[in-house]
């Protein structure tokens, strides 16, 4: 007979896993996990009895409340007979007040009861606000508890009555927050407020006879000086490098060039980075990628860096081979590094365009702009001008004389002067446009960058600009959208090794992207492999970037805008990006063994994973000097960076990013003292059990490893 797992029927029942358990064994159902099995009929039985219990409990505080109703309805005649002369004295006070008003020899008596009458009307009004009390989908027990006017705690029991284990900023759900509603004499009213601005932010489908041919946007990436940026000034003819020198030029973050009565627009953010943050905060901007390598120097790191930003994210990729008119270039060579990462040219039967350019001759300038239009021309772009218009932002900045200013590349629609907008968390009025070359003008059509001032705070880059029918309501969704991120922030859920079992019985996911980062180029290729060989009917394991050296930010980004995780092997995340990671809550594991990567990848496939350690970050530590102390070995001057070292806390030691020691403190002083421990932003000497090996620039890592409990 088919088996229903523990985690499904609370799933079912929206409850925690560990109070079916206990409940089952009270059944007598012998059930140990969250991934025992229960017998479908016996599992059907289960909710069926649960569900009756539930709808007894919800008629039992009907009836109570009910009972109560009934009382108060014989109390209350004779309160109204004692309250009888009032209505009538009421117009009389009325009439006073305006003879008061005109007449200020009026006796004192009828302004006090004029003030007595403001009392009974502030009254009235308050006790029917009371009876109702409105819901949103993000309301936490604690707004839920003060809506009501009670104390959370008593919240958080009456849902643990109801089976439910939550803490003070968890969301209430709705049925949950009608039944305690209802129990305190109170309604619960839906938001209609957010209906309202839902249909205001609606997509509205487009007819094709609608859409028009819009030009293409390009991002220029590449490894650091094979000329990205040379490209760009190239294409726009003039040096911007040496014009910005002075200091007295501005630019615009993207620009748009006519070629043969066409226009490309093209992202003046050279680099994978930028690509993937906007990507990160889910804006797909881009339509076409150049890839500039040089003739020279053939493929490197970041140019492979680059090409998996490019194919993670689709988007077609354009080869530029620069600096042809080097004596040592090799296009040819070029081509075939390029096919070993699946950047295949076309006469070799592949899908990629390639021109051979030289950014500082202007040579093969025109034949690139011409190949991004075919490339364009291929993809068939095409947008609806007259809508709403939608833009995303490029760049954003807090300017001194000007305020908050954002440049924005319209997507669809045309976005004109006096439109009021909301973008990302802000919101604000378009006060002025201002095109690339600096002029004001009255309005841009898809695909084309403008300048906007007229906000009322500073967005992110990759923010989406929505155009709506006035400011009051894109401050409505501003304050609502402020909320929402708010709630996000508490209840993010990630990919992560121990979720991923869930996610996929759940159909979220039919894909395990891996970023994997390791010491040596033979350990990327041995895990890779190991890796490729787990992938199952319902997931598929894919390493889609992989390098040599520490974890950067740029791997945090790229894992966020792919809902991948990081696999390090014997090497460490920087700083930044252990921060980034933690802010974006991207999973980082790292491993010294490969079998244990395997078999850790393999086990959350099939559910099996159950860790009872995790590993916790304290703080680093950077090794500024070194001391030779007689009997005691090498004692390091150090300076903590981040959190706090501790001294029965473990530590590896970094050098460049990579572990080459793991063991524990055999000292911590400050000042010759004896301490315990010391936080961030002091120095303190530390000695390293069975290590004389430590040099300056090292970093010291500290870590704990906790037990923790697991939940689905």
């Amino acid at each position: 007979m088919k088996k229903i797992r523990v985690y499904e029927i609370a799933r079912k029942l929206n409850t925690k896993s560990n109070i079916v358990i206990k409940k089952l064994n009270d059944m007598g159902i012998p059930v140990k996990s969250n991934f025992s099995g229960v017998e479908e009929d016996k599992a059907n039985e289960f909710i069926e009895k649960w569900n009756k219990s539930k709808k007894e409990a919800i008629k039992e505080v009907k009836q109570k409340r009910k009972e109560e109703a009934k009382k108060k309805k014989k109390k209350r005649p004779k309160e109204e007979q004692e309250e009888k002369p009032k209505p009538k004295k009421k117009p009389e006070f009325k009439e006073k007040s305006k003879r008061e008003f005109l007449d200020d020899s009026l006796p004192q008596k009828f302004k006090k009861r004029k003030k007595y009458k403001k009392q009974t009307k502030e009254e009235e009004p308050a006790e029917e606000e009371r009876k109702v009390i409105e819901y949103t989908p993000t309301m936490t027990v604690f707004e839920f508890a003060q809506s009501l006017g009670v104390d959370f705690s008593e919240i958080l029991s009456k849902l643990f009555e109801l089976g439910v284990l939550a803490r003070k900023n968890d969301i209430i759900s709705e049925d949950a927050a009608k039944i305690i509603a209802e129990e305190y004499g109170f309604e619960i009213k839906e938001e209609e407020k957010g209906k309202e601005l839902e249909e205001e932010l609606a997509e509205i489908e487009d007819k094709p006879e609608d859409l028009k041919e819009r030009p293409p946007i390009v991002t220029v990436m590449g490894h650091v000086d094979h000329g990205k940026t040379s490209i760009l000034d190239a294409i726009k003819s003039t040096n911007v490098a040496a014009r910005e020198a002075g200091g007295i030029t501005q630019h615009i973050a993207a620009y748009s060039v006519k070629v043969q009565d066409k226009y490309i627009t093209f992202l003046d953010t050279p680099g994978h980075e930028a690509f993937t943050e906007m990507r990160a905060r889910g804006a797909q901007i881009t339509d076409i990628v150049v890839l500039v390598v040089a003739a020279d120097d053939g493929v490197m790191p970041q140019t492979v860096e680059a090409i998996n930003h490019s194919k993670a994210a689709n988007v077609p990729i354009v080869v530029a081979i620069n600096k042809i008119d080097k004596p040592n270039a090799n296009p040819e060579r070029v081509k075939q590094e390029l096919a070993n990462y699946g950047i295949v040219p076309e006469e070799w039967g592949g899908n990629n365009l390639f021109v051979n350019v030289s950014a500082k001759k202007k040579i093969g300038i025109d034949e690139l702009l011409d190949t991004i239009l075919l490339q364009a021309e291929m993809m068939e772009l095409k947008a609806n001008p007259n809508k709403r218009a939608k833009a995303v932002v490029v760049e954003a900045k807090l300017d001194k004389n000007r305020g908050p200013v954002a440049t924005v590349v319209v997507k669809e629609g045309t976005l004109k002067q006096g439109d009021a907008f909301i973008v990302g968390v802000q919101y604000g009025k378009v006060r002025a446009l201002i095109d690339d070359k600096g002029k004001k003008v009255k309005q841009v059509g898809p695909s084309f960058p403008a300048e906007i001032l007229g906000l009322h705070g500073v967005p992110e880059p990759g923010d989406t600009l929505i155009v709506v029918s006035d400011e009051k309501k894109a401050k409505e969704i501003a304050e609502k959208r402020q909320e929402e991120l708010k709630q996000a922030m508490l209840s993010q859920k990630t990919v992560s090794l121990e979720n991923i079992f869930e996610q996929i019985e759940g159909g979220e996911i039919k894909e395990l992207p891996i970023i994997l980062k390791a010491d040596v180029y033979g350990s990327i290729e041995a895990i890779t492999n190991a890796l490729s060989k787990l992938s199952t009917d319902e997931v598929t394991v894919k390493v889609i970037h992989s390098a040599v050296g520490a974890i950067t930010k740029t791997d945090i980004n790229l894992a966020k805008a792919s809902g991948a995780i990081i696999i390090g092997f014997n090497v460490r995340p920087t700083q930044e990006a252990l921060k980034l990671a933690n802010d974006l809550k991207v999973e980082v594991r790292t491993y010294k063994v490969i079998y244990e990567i395997v078999d850790d990848v393999k086990k959350s496939l099939s559910g099996m994973l159950s860790p009872e350690e995790k590993e916790e970050i304290l703080g680093r530590v950077e090794v500024r000097q070194t001391f030779k102390v007689p009997k005691v070995g090498i004692v390091a001057g150090c300076y903590v960076t981040y959190g706090v070292i501790r001294r029965n806390a473990k530590v590896r030691i970094l050098r460049d990013g990579v572990i080459i020691h793991e063991g524990s403190i055999a000292s911590l002083k400050r000042f010759k003292e004896d301490v315990s421990e010391v936080k961030e932003g002091y120095e303190c000497g530390v000695g390293i059990e069975g290590f004389n090996d430590i040099k300056e620039g090292d970093v010291i890592e500290v870590y704990q490893i906790v037990k923790v409990q697991r939940e689905l």
